[in-house]
Parts: C-alpha cells; sequence; structure tokens
C-alpha cells in the first residue's frame, strides 16, 4: 500500500476544512470507507484515486508521494522518448502496469533462467501488439503494410501464442511440476516482504492486483 496516500487525502481534505462525512459523499463512498483509506486500512481503486485528484485538484502524482508539485500532470507530458501527452489517468495506469512489470523481471531474475526471461518478454510483447494492431487498425484507410501476417488470424493465433507463454511459464514456476525452477519454487515471499522490498511501488503492484482480480471477478458474475 502506497505510505503517502492516507497521509495526503487527510491533509487536503483537512486543509479544505472539510469533514470525512462530506468528502465522503461528495465522493461517493460511505464516511467508513474513507476513514479506512485515510487511516491507510485498505488499498483503494484506480478509480478512486483520479476522482481525489479531480475532487481535491490535484495531480495522481501528487496524490502518491511521487512530486511534491500538485499540478505536474496537468502540464507535464510523459518523458518517454516518442511518447505524446496522456490524460491523467493513463499517465497513473501505464505507471501501474510498468511497477508490476519490474516486480516480474526481478522475481524472475533469480531464477537466471532464459528460457524464462524470453518467455515472460514474448506474453508482454504478444499482448501490446495485439492491442497496438487493433488500435492502428481502426482507420481502414491505414496502410497495412507494417504487419505481415493477415488480419484475418492475427488475433487468434497471438491469443494462443500467449496462452502457451502463460502454460509455460506456469509449469517452470511450479513446485509439482519437473521443470520447476528452484530458485523460483523456493522463494519465500509476502505482502510485507514486497513492501520493504519495494517501498516505492508497493501499493502500486498490489493495485494492480486488486484491479485485476476486480475484472476476474465481474467476469466470473
Amino acid at each position: 500500500m502506497n505510505k503517502d496516500f492516507p497521509r495526503i487525502i487527510t491533509f487536503l481534505r483537512k486543509e479544505k476544512k472539510l469533514s470525512q462525512k462530506q468528502a465522503a459523499a461528495d465522493l461517493g463512498i460511505s464516511q467508513a470507507l474513507l476513514s479506512h483509506y485515510e487511516k491507510g486500512i485498505r488499498e483503494c481503486s484506480l478509480d478512486f484515486v483520479i476522482k481525489t485528484a479531480d475532487y481535491y485538484n490535484v495531480s495522481c502524482d501528487y496524490l502518491l508521494g511521487r512530486t511534491a508539485d500538485r499540478d505536474y500532470e496537468a502540464t507535464e507530458p510523459v518523458t518517454d522518448k516518442g511518447s505524446k501527452k496522456q490524460s491523467a489517468a493513463q499517465i497513473v495506469s501505464r505507471r501501474l502496469i510498468a511497477s508490476m512489470m519490474n516486480a516480474v523481471y526481478d522475481m524472475a531474475a533469480a531464477a537466471k533462467n532464459r528460457r524464462l526471461d524470453r518467455t515472460i518478454t514474448n506474453y508482454f510483447m504478444l499482448g501490446a501488439y495485439s492491442i497496438f494492431r487493433s488500435l492502428y487498425s481502426a482507420n481502414r484507410e491505414n496502410s497495412t503494410e507494417l504487419f505481415t501476417v493477415g488480419s484475418d488470424i492475427y488475433g487468434g493465433y497471438a491469443s494462443a501464442a500467449m496462452e502457451k507463454c502463460r502454460t509455460d511459464i506456469g509449469s517452470m514456476c511450479s513446485p509439482d511440476s519437473e521443470s520447476g525452477l528452484n530458485a523460483l519454487t523456493e522463494a519465500e515471499l509476502s505482502p510485507e516482504k514486497f513492501a520493504q522490498e519495494y517501498p516505492d511501488s508497493a501499493g502500486e503492484i498490489f493495485n494492480v492486483i486488486h484491479q485485476a482480480e476486480n475484472v476476474i471477478s465481474r467476469m466470473r458474475g
């Protein structure tokens, strides 16, 4: 859990001389839930971070303690080469995914296994490729010379390749599999250890887990 978020949202509410009841009502949640957020008892969703940023007229980076500039995201583009200005929601989402990917590669590094590294990279690349191609091809007038795989088959094959990567990764990480990697199957992990190892991004990593499981829960009905 991000250690700065509870402190900052409490500070902002008090700075505006708002009661917890009033702020909770404006944000569309119960006072009890806001109290939990302010005390750091519960982890909030990405949607709530964005809504709170809009409510207090500050950047999401400021809420998460990543900058002292309240208006950072409103005036600065993402600084990666080739990127264009993005919304606050896109910036936060991208950072959450980047934090999770960094953790994934760090965990995999312990195995010192090239096949595992290559399979993880292929999985991420296939997913990114599929989304990129869908966005690129939204306009039928766009040139298709960039691609060599037909538009009628790329989606199915990319999904199948991703599923194979996921299955291979699961096999390499399974303690019950002959191909299980000892460095991974014997690693002792916990939320507390993650928070210690990733003090600046553990909250973001946990948020990705929370959001992903929300998606899964909605699919299950």
